[in-house]
């Protein structure tokens, strides 16, 4: 009876052991209440996990009780464990000895035979209670630094080689068999609870022939990779032709002139259109510098019928050949086309949206971008790289081809679930994905699935001894990433209440590998400060540690629609080569056909895969377990500040965002030092209070999303568009809408929108603290 240790801190020092009548009911209706606020605890909602939903949610509340002596449970069974262990526990119920002490022979022979009889009864119970009820775990060990070394060093470059091989070596038909290998490999690893979900979505799939581009001129016919048409493909690279493709592009003929737009931005469209009408005409677009959707955009409003994209050879590392190679992009901003916005599940309507763009799209090769604009091949010299143009006098007319097929196919995600003991109803989603087209975007599914399932593998050593975070941590593999993230958007929207209330933070693993000589982190803002942390952390015991770097950009894969539609703090780590050009950022929208050899060409020992594996794991564990989440509520206020700095204030007035992010960072130090500082300290810490002030943190950036954002852009304001931005993409994106339109609507919505986000969040974190005051007040 655990419960009694609420009220008996309440007695004075030396009180009687006796009670009266009085003393004695009044007890017992105290206990009875007490008991009742004890089931509502986060902690005892524990027992009913093994046969509860998998992921059924509960939204617990603390008990209004004076709890400030009780520390946070450190016991898997919570606070009944916990008392019942301490030993002031059994001092609450011993009894005076009778006063009387003689009994008679028939007394003492009837007390024997009776106690006799009850321990011979308690025997049999016990066997048999034993036999059907399962052990009670180990006793939770404390969360700190060290359970985590211990974790995170069996981690290993060579379990994540073995991981990664055998998936690749894994014969598959469909998605669903390395969706069902993910699955039995997770299971063995001893996580309790794995499932496959599975949607039904729209595709748009190359046909049984490939897209040809023709000129006119000449009459010479092309693949995208740059291959005559009359020549023999080699078997090996058929593939490679079908899948050099832009999915959900318009289909159908376009013969038109060629229009050099270089990277598409409003500078070059306003020079292009004042030389020449582009309306049904081809444009030749570099990929790069802002988001393809964005920049599609821009050419479908300015009247363009077509599009060549391609990537400029002095865009790629010198170390990268990609020239004779085309690629595959996918036009679709996110999720299943034929249910936009909500969850493609049995009954739901389905509409007729076979393109999304009235654009006809090819993505080329390099070496066939130098075939059109009659380049010659020893262009690129060693010593410096000139970028490609179309030259003003050449009119070439060109015949592009689009042909592909929309079809409905099943699509699967792998959901494993390791519960909690503290807050199960807290989420810390780790994600990979595990679909790949063919050869298509490298091996970098197989790399990210192998560190996430080496973590697992590390973890369960740990929980088979006892030990269990004290949140939930939820491991994904998605599928349909390559079409627009589909799996995580449709398992998202599927769930998308309970995910707005429970998910704490998403931990990305999507292409971890892309090369071999930086560490690029990414964060929101909230976990920038854990992130670097991290890094500290994982090269303690190596020569050469990387500075902290990390920045709040857009990134590639399936933390979309957690960072821009759920408002997530999101967190990523991968291996880049170094940049050689500004223009390089988003040039990994492009999907290469990189084959297997690749990925341990970059790392042949598996060192880079165990350094994010480790991170993303330093990361997910402090997440999981830190008694109050590790979020900066001043760094939010800061990237606000900073976003508003430059030249961009010099452009518009914004007066009111200044005042804005001046009041949002007074009120964001208040809260840090008012309320983190003592939650942050054992000694101060109250469980109502952490429970109270993890449910601020956790929606810091719910604030930040805009209603609308352009297409390719962050709906979050707090990401920037790349490394060479550090204002409001919204309102870089407004100000360039004003030169080509010469109008100031739009920048007028974008600043009220912004501005309305940063009011937003001062308001939240004001009404944070004068809750955090009204029980205080109460409590004195």
């Amino acid at each position: 009876m655990a419960y009694h240790k609420v009220n008996a801190d309440q007695r004075a020092q030396g009180h009687s052991p006796y009670l009266d009548n009085d003393e004695l009911q009044a007890t017992a209706l105290e206990l009875e209440w007490d008991m009742e606020k004890e089931l509502e605890e986060p902690g005892f909602d524990h027992f009913r996990l093994d046969g509860a939903v998998p992921h059924h949610l509960g939204n617990s509340q603390s008990p209004d009780l004076d709890l400030e002596t009780i520390q946070p449970a450190s016991s898997p069974k919570g606070r009944f464990q916990r008392l019942q262990e301490d030993s002031d526990y059994i001092s609450h119920y011993v009894r005076q000895a009778p006063k009387s002490t003689r009994c008679s022979s028939f007394q003492i022979l009837k007390v024997f035979c009776t106690a006799l009889i009850l321990f011979i009864f308690g025997i049999v119970i016990g066997y048999y209670a034993r036999k059907k009820c399962p052990s009670p775990p180990a006793s939770q060990e404390p969360n700190n630094p060290h359970i985590y070394h211990e974790i995170l060093k069996e981690i290993k470059a060579e379990n994540i080689q073995q991981i990664y091989r055998d998936l690749l070596h894994f014969p598959r038909e469909d998605d669903v068999d390395i969706a069902m290998k993910i699955l039995i490999q997770w299971t063995s690893q001893g996580l309790e609870d794995v499932q496959l979900v599975n949607y039904s979505v729209l595709l748009d799939l190359p046909g049984s022939y490939s897209n040809v581009v023709t000129l006119k001129n000449s009459g010479e016919c092309f693949y995208p990779s740059g291959q005559q048409c009359n020549r023999e493909t080699k078997t090996l690279h058929s593939q490679d032709l079908l899948y050099s493709y832009a999915a959900y592009s318009a289909k159908g003929t376009l013969e038109a002139e060629l229009v050099d737009v270089q990277y598409g931005t409003v500078e070059d469209l306003i020079r292009i259109q004042a030389v020449t009408n582009v309306t049904k005409k081809i444009a030749l677009l570099k990929l790069g510098q802002s988001p393809l959707l964005y920049k599609l955009s821009l050419l479908e409003d300015a009247g363009f019928g077509g599009v060549l994209l391609y990537v400029d050879p002095c865009d790629l590392p010198k170390t990268t050949d990609l020239a004779d190679k085309a690629f595959m992009v996918s036009l679709n901003s996110g999720g299943d086309p034929s249910t936009p916005g909500y969850a493609s599940i049995d009954g739901s309507y389905r509409q007729n949206r076979l393109n999304l763009t009235t654009l006809l799209v090819q993505p080329i090769s390099a070496a066939l971008a130098k075939k059109l604009i009659s380049i010659p091949e020893d262009t690129v010299q060693k010593d410096k790289c000139i970028p490609l143009q179309l030259p003003a006098t050449d009119k070439k007319i060109i015949s592009l081809n689009i042909q592909s097929v929309t079809t409905y196919k099943t699509i699967y995600n792998v959901i494993g679930y390791l519960k909690g003991t503290v807050f199960p109803d807290r989420y810390v989603i780790l994600g990979s994905h595990h679909d790949a087209l063919n050869t298509y975007g490298g091996q970098e599914w197989a790399s990210s699935t192998a560190i996430i399932t080496a973590f697992i593998q590390a973890l369960m050593l740990k929980v088979k001894r006892g030990w269990r975070p004290d949140r939930t941590i939820v491991f994904c593999s998605w599928g349909g990433t390559s079409f627009g993230n589909i799996g995580s958007y449709e398992w998202a929207e599927d769930l998308k209440r309970v995910l707005q209330r429970n998910v704490v933070a998403y931990v990305s693993l999507h292409n971890p590998v892309r090369g071999n000589s930086t560490l690029h982190p990414v964060s929101s803002p909230s976990l920038q400060q854990l992130a670097a942390e991290s890094q500290s952390f994982n090269c303690v015991e190596k020569t050469g540690c990387p500075g902290s770097n990390v920045s709040s950009v857009q990134i590639q894969g399936d933390a979309d629609y957690f960072i821009n539609h759920l408002g997530v703090p999101a967190t990523q780590f991968s291996y880049e080569n170094i940049k050689t050009s500004e223009n390089s950022s988003f040039l990994s929208e492009a999907l290469f056909p990189v084959h297997t050899t690749k990925t341990e060409e970059l790392d042949p020992s598996f060192s880079l895969h165990e350094t994010i594996a480790k991170l993303s794991g330093q990361v997910t564990l402090q997440i999981a377990n830190e008694a109050v989440l590790p979020f900066n509520a001043l760094d939010i206020a800061l990237e606000v500040q900073n976003s508003l700095k430059g030249n961009f204030c010099d452009e518009v007035d914004v007066p009111q965002l200044l005042a804005a992010a001046s009041r949002l960072r007074d009120t964001a130090e208040l809260f840090q030092s008012d309320e983190m500082r003592p939650a942050n300290d054992p000694k101060e810490r109250a469980p109502i209070r952490v429970r109270m002030l993890n449910d601020v943190l956790q929606s810091l950036e719910k604030s930040f999303l805009v209603h609308q954002a352009p297409p390719g852009l962050y709906r979050n304001v707090l990401y920037r568009l790349d490394e060479r931005t550090s204002q409001f993409s919204v309102l870089l994106e407004a100000l360039e809408h004003c030169k080509l339109h010469q109008s100031n609507e739009t920048l007028q919505a974008a600043l009220s929108e912004v501005l309305n986000s940063i009011n937003s969040a001062q308001v939240y974190f004001k009404a944070g603290l004068d809750v955090f005051e009204t029980t205080l007040a109460g409590k004195k």
